[in-house]
């Protein structure tokens, strides 16, 4: 075993280990959904190169939709969840059909612009209960067996979600669909001499990146159990944005790291300094940028000696 594979033993045995060592868990549940969240979208900014400014749609969109259909519609989670994952895939689909024929920042201000329409139809429609959010959603029983109920079996079904989603992205990068898309991301009319259809590899990317967000909002929604309107607000898109970059963009833990980072800036924070965590916030990341401009994963793999993505 090598000191890469020591290492991811290691943190995986500190989540498993975590709601034993006095460790909140509803915490860590919330941190690894928005972990997911984020490495949906280093899926798409660190490995193909867009940037959208609409991610929380997705996210927002699959919130909602789990927690109706499990409150009101009588779904088991697992039906829920699938539901939720399939709507902001399909949504992903009409949105990436629109956008991906552009580049940078006409790509960001559609995907911008789509997000803000879907913020509008949750304010507006009657059964996401507008301003007040859906709230009172029933975390159910996994399969009709396991009480999710319970915060310690809903914690394990989160980190195996997360594990798998985890390995997942891992994959794909690590596969000859995965090497297109870096090519893309480095070069796109190179990529289009060598006679790759980038529009349909980029739009694969944007379908698969939206439809893990979905499943972090289901898992979000589940987790808490309401879905407000903030779960689909250009702030939330902004926060994935700050994740990613803080973490370190185009690496697997980076996201992971970023997310963690501001969930628990934003948990632990808000009650002693009230909205002066969002300047705090704000201050880490300027710091990062100046000091750490890899993020915080990249920059530590690149002053390690025989480095490897991470």
């Amino acid at each position: 075993m090598n000191r890469h594979q020591a290492t991811w033993l290691a943190v995986l045995a500190f989540l498993i280990a975590a709601p034993f060592i006095g460790i909140y868990p509803v915490f860590m549940m919330k941190g690894l959904a928005f972990a997911i969240f984020a490495c949906a979208f280093n899926l798409l900014l660190g490995y193909t190169g867009l940037l959208s400014f609409g991610h929380a749609a997705f996210m927002g969109s699959a919130a909602y939709a789990t927690g109706w259909l499990v409150r009101s519609a009588g779904f088991s989670p697992e039906l829920g969840i699938l539901a939720g994952v399939g709507l902001a895939a399909l949504l992903g689909l009409v949105v990436g059909l629109i956008a991906i024929r552009r580049q940078g920042i006409y790509f960001a201000m559609i995907t911008l612009a789509m997000a803000q329409m879907v913020y509008f139809v949750c304010l507006q429609v009657p059964f996401t209960g507008g301003e007040d959010g859906l709230q009172g959603v029933p975390r159910g029983q996994l399969f009709g067996l396991l009480p999710l109920g319970n915060d310690l079996a809903m914690y394990f079904f989160v980190l195996v979600v997360f594990v798998a989603v985890f390995l997942f992205i891992m994959r794909i990068v690590h596969s000859p669909y995965g090497q297109v898309l870096k090519a893309i991301r480095e070069n796109e009319p190179r990529a289009i001499s060598l006679g790759y259809d980038v529009d349909r590899y980029k739009l694969l990317a944007f379908v698969l990146s939206t439809a893990i967000a979905g499943l972090a909002g289901a898992l979000k929604t589940l987790i808490l159990g309401f879905a407000t309107l903030s779960d689909v607000h250009w702030s939330l898109s902004g926060e994935v944005v700050l994740m990613t970059l803080l973490g370190g963009m185009g690496t697997f833990a980076g996201p992971v790291v970023g997310a963690f980072t501001i969930v628990g800036l934003q948990d632990f924070l808000a009650d002693r300094v009230g909205s002066w965590v969002t300047v705090i916030i704000g201050v880490t990341f300027v710091v990062c940028v100046i000091a750490f401009r890899r993020g915080i994963v990249g920059e530590l793999l690149h002053r390690l000696p025989n480095k490897k993505p991470a």
